[in-house]
């Protein structure tokens, strides 16, 4: 399978396989209740992503895969915590998520424990409820904060609207999901109309229902720091080191485009997702700003960092990194990786179990 990183890959126009592993992965889950925590679809089986019989996804490390179900009696690992940006949604296959990257840098197991969608608090459910199942845990990354904002304005909706159906406005909660094909074979004429007809994708949110953007990064930012702190409790007494990473936002690190990405956003932007909607207003530097200062306020002791400050000190920063606004291709969450061991020194850390080969930082 071609890297996603090709140039090919970030072209505008029909989706291509890769993303339509992603379309059905994504389609597996969407009868859940959004009230219900659960997981993605388990054991789920493609070229380009593939579950355990819990539901999240595998990272390679050394040439073998692990997962939270499979550790391969491994005493110590590393967690990658969030959303669908630590999922590694848009990558090639599994070997080419952050996590696969971090370990092959590392020369340490780091496991995914990522999904579609979560927030703060679901993320700290999904530890929760795997907790038993890891021995040592020498590091926890949590690299996130876009899921948790956009909660924000789609409580707000559903709170405002109860003749909304949950699971139909949940369903178009997601940025990479299209519209679904409709099962029954159409006639000529029924595809002809349909290629005329103006493109439709989910229902619209009602966004000018939505608070002041500046109430909603609020109200996101003291989620994730207590959030951070409830995390923090939880790993005293213990020899984890644990850190919070504000994922990136391609408006909030990026001053101009590549070519690819200015291609794909015009794409995107004919027909905005609901996502993308829900982030209406805080998509300018100085709300990014004060998002981030107030999460590492909020988040105190707990050490923060910003991936969108961050990442341009990457050598291929100038690079077609993004597939959309907050998910990379194989370069990109290689990219990712690199600065994240080269900002927390893990690359020189030696343990007795363990055997590193030379890994040149960014």
């Amino acid at each position: 399978m071609r890297p996603i990183d090709q140039p090919a890959a970030n072209a505008p126009g029909p989706f291509k396989p890769l993303q339509l592993d992603y379309q059905r992965f994504l389609l597996q889950g969407m009868g859940r209740a959004p009230h219900i925590h659960c997981m993605h679809e388990r054991g789920y089986r493609s070229g380009t992503i593939n579950t355990d019989a819990l539901g999240l996804r595998y990272s390679h490390c050394s040439g073998r895969r692990f997962s939270v179900a499979e550790r391969g009696g491994r005493n110590r690992v590393n967690l990658l915590v969030g959303g669908s940006t630590a999922l590694g949604l848009g990558a090639s296959s599994d070997e080419h998520t952050v996590a696969s990257c971090l370990s092959m840098l590392t020369g340490e197991v780091w496991l995914s424990l990522a999904g579609c969608g979560l927030n703060a608090t679901q993320e700290l459910m999904t530890f929760l409820i795997h907790q038993h199942r890891f021995g040592e845990i020498g590091h926890v990354v949590v690299l996130s904060g876009l899921n948790t904002l956009v909660h924000e304005g789609l409580s707000e909706i559903l709170a405002g609207d109860r003749s909304l159906s949950m699971v139909k406005t949940f369903n178009g909660f997601h940025e990479a999901v299209l519209p679904t094909e409709q099962a029954r074979p159409e006639s000529l004429w029924q595809r002809l109309g349909q290629a005329l007809a103006p493109r439709r994708g989910p229902r619209p949110l009602a966004i000018e229902r939505l608070s002041s953007p500046d109430k909603r990064l609020i109200r996101a930012a003291d989620s994730i720091g207590r959030t951070l702190c409830q995390w923090n409790r939880l790993m005293t007494d213990t020899h984890t080191t644990l850190t919070f990473i504000l994922q990136p936002l391609l408006p909030w690190c990026r001053e101009s485009l590549p070519q690819g990405e200015r291609a794909m956003l015009a794409w995107l932007d004919e027909k905005p997702a609901n996502f993308d909607l829900l982030l209406a207003g805080v998509q300018d530097s100085q709300m990014h700003t004060a998002f981030f200062r107030r999460i590492k306020s909020q988040a105190d002791p707990v050490p923060c960092y910003d991936m969108n400050s961050m990442f341009s000190s990457s050598p291929v920063f100038s690079e077609d990194l993004f597939v959309d606004r907050l998910h990379f291709n194989d370069l990109g969450n290689n990219a990712l990786a690199k600065v994240i061991t080269a900002k927390l020194g893990l690359a020189q850390e030696k343990h007795a179990n363990r055997r590193l080969a030379s890994v040149k930082l960014v």
